[in-house]
């Protein structure tokens, strides 16, 4: 039975096609952990009066949606087009921003309430969890766009790595207020994320390239 040789153009598109299938399984596989996170982290954040918390609550759901862009990105027509890839950078610009402005909002009314939140041990293990394991999720995802081409997806690989910016940050928060008593640790920490993910919002809004990016 004899053998049909694929032309390079049709192995090109055949490869991305698999690339295309692995970034939208990674997708899911990130929209299922945040919306798991999400849960989680809410329940813990009420229980305990963590404003904190519950605006890692709050960041889960945005990098959820940000997952569903790619989604969006790499189905159907869109697939390849140049005016789905600057819409998708935008949106997620968008969300960058909205997290900013979450977390931030959320710090200084934090700071300037005095609000002491409770000990959550269940918080610190979530963190605990997130903070090692978004960095793995975010260099799959990064590796993937820059064989892909796509700018949006670098900056949606960014939002998991800046959702273990954030865990650090509130891991070193929530365990220096049950340690030593310093409720203030954690808005504080936030603040600087917060000033990070404009940062990030400001890149992919400009749509700049995927290699400068990375």
């Amino acid at each position: 039975m004899a053998t049909v040789e694929l032309t390079p153009r049709v192995r090109a598109s055949n490869e991305r096609a698999l690339l295309e299938q692995r970034a939208r399984l990674l997708a899911r596989v990130g929209i299922a952990w945040h919306v798991l996170e999400f849960g989680i982290a809410v329940g813990a954040g009420l229980a305990a009066g963590s404003i904190a918390l519950v605006g890692f609550g709050a960041d889960s759901l945005i990098e959820a949606s940000a997952g569903g862009i790619v989604l969006w990105l790499f189905s159907g027509r869109r697939r390849g087009s140049r005016r789905a890839e600057r819409r998708a950078q935008q949106l997620i610009a968008v969300s960058f921003f909205a997290l900013g402005v979450y977390v931030a909002a959320e710090s200084i009314r934090t700071l300037g309430g005095g609000h002491h939140p409770g000990t959550s041990w269940l918080g610190i293990a979530l963190a605990g969890f997130t903070a090692p394991t978004m960095p793995a999720l975010a260099l799959a995802k990064r590796r993937l766009a820059r064989r892909l081409g796509s700018a949006a997806a670098v900056q949606e690989a960014a939002q998991s790595q800046l959702c273990a910016y954030l865990s650090v940050a509130l891991l070193v928060g929530l365990g220096a207020n049950a340690l030593a008593g310093w409720w203030w640790a954690d808005p504080v920490a936030a603040i600087v994320v917060a000033a990070a993910a404009v940062h990030e919002g400001r890149h992919s809004w400009r749509g700049d390239g995927c290699c400068e990016l990375c």
